[in-house]
Formats: C-alpha cells, sequence, structure tokens
C-alpha cells in the first residue's frame, strides 16, 4: 500500500546514502508498480496541474497531472529527474544543443513512451518536452534532485527552437488553458 509520509521518507533517505537518482528511482519504481494504491492514496487526476508533496534544497516530489493531449515545450530541469507513471501516459522528446551557430537551438536526439507503471531517470543535462497523448488526464509522481522550483533553467521555443528562460507563469498558463479544454467537454 502506498503511504505517502513512507514515500517521502525514503526518498529522502535515498538521497542520503547517494545523492544521484539510482537509489531514488528504486523507491519511484516500487511506487508505481503498484498504480492503483498511489491512485488511492493521492486520489484519481480530476485536473491538470502539479501539487508539491515534497520540497527542499535537495529533493522536490511532486503529483504531476497532464491535461488530455496537452503538450509542454522543450525545457531543462538542470538536475537528475525520476518519473512514475500512476495512470495513463507521457511521451517524451529528448533534444540536444546543436553545436554550430549560437549554441541556444536544438534538435530532436530521442523519445520514450512511458505509460501505466513505467518509471524513467532524466539526467541533469537533458532536455525534452513531454506530451500526453491520450484523451484523458495523466497522473505521474516526478522527483527532482534538487528545489525544482528555485532552480534556474531554460526552454526551447516550440516552433524555432531558440533558448530563452524558463517562465514559470507560461507553464502554469499551459496547465489552466489544459483545464478550461476539460471543462468544455
Amino acid at each position: 500500500m502506498f503511504d505517502l509520509d513512507r514515500f517521502i521518507a525514503d526518498c529522502r533517505e535515498a538521497i542520503a546514502q547517494d545523492s544521484s537518482h539510482k537509489s531514488v528511482r528504486e523507491v519511484v519504481a516500487r511506487a508505481v508498480a503498484d498504480h492503483a494504491s498511489v491512485i488511492k492514496a493521492l486520489g484519481e487526476p480530476t485536473k491538470a496541474g502539479l501539487v508539491p508533496l515534497y520540497r527542499s534544497a535537495d529533493l522536490t516530489i511532486l503529483n504531476l497531472s497532464w491535461g488530455p493531449l496537452m503538450t509542454l515545450q522543450p525545457h531543462d530541469h538542470r538536475m537528475w529527474a525520476c518519473i512514475g507513471i500512476y495512470g495513463g501516459r507521457e511521451d517524451n522528446i529528448f533534444w540536444r544543443r546543436i553545436a554550430e551557430g549560437d549554441g541556444h537551438h536544438i534538435e530532436a536526439a530521442g523519445a520514450k513512451a512511458l505509460s501505466t507503471g513505467d518509471c524513467a531517470v532524466l539526467g541533469k543535462d537533458i532536455i525534452h518536452s513531454v506530451t500526453n497523448p491520450i484523451p484523458r488526464l495523466t497522473g505521474a509522481i516526478h522527483v527532482y534532485g534538487g528545489d525544482f522550483f528555485a532552480a534556474h533553467r531554460s526552454e526551447w521555443d516550440p516552433e524555432t527552437l531558440e533558448e530563452g528562460p524558463y517562465d514559470s507563469a507560461k507553464v502554469m498558463q499551459r496547465f489552466e488553458d489544459s483545464n478550461a479544454m476539460l471543462a468544455r467537454r
């Protein structure tokens, strides 16, 4: 049975032993393997958004819900991330910086689809975009190796693929726009 307090304690203990993602990945994978238990504890997602479950200088845990068919532009975290899907699907496109030119543009470099029960790790230098490709909400636990909300990050324009500063207000508006579309259904 998923217990949020125990999950947080296990994540904190994992990074105390090893500040990399390796031990945390085991904790997240174990949790989402029993995805019904996670839903029972956290609730079935009812709207798009991110809910902080724990935040410190070296660890952030989010309950994240992607809206139906929602896409988030390429961005980085500048810290490792561990993603566990407890309902639905999350498609990631991975990007790399283009060496030529000004160094502020990216090109696609790979992709990974995550489904219910899957767990994946993103290294601290990964740039990715995210899409929920299904017509219902997707629920995920995202664990970050740092303070997700305090980190200076970048995002890339989805059309020009040019780098700019991460705009958290714009990102939160994407979640609200997704909720508005969900409400019209």
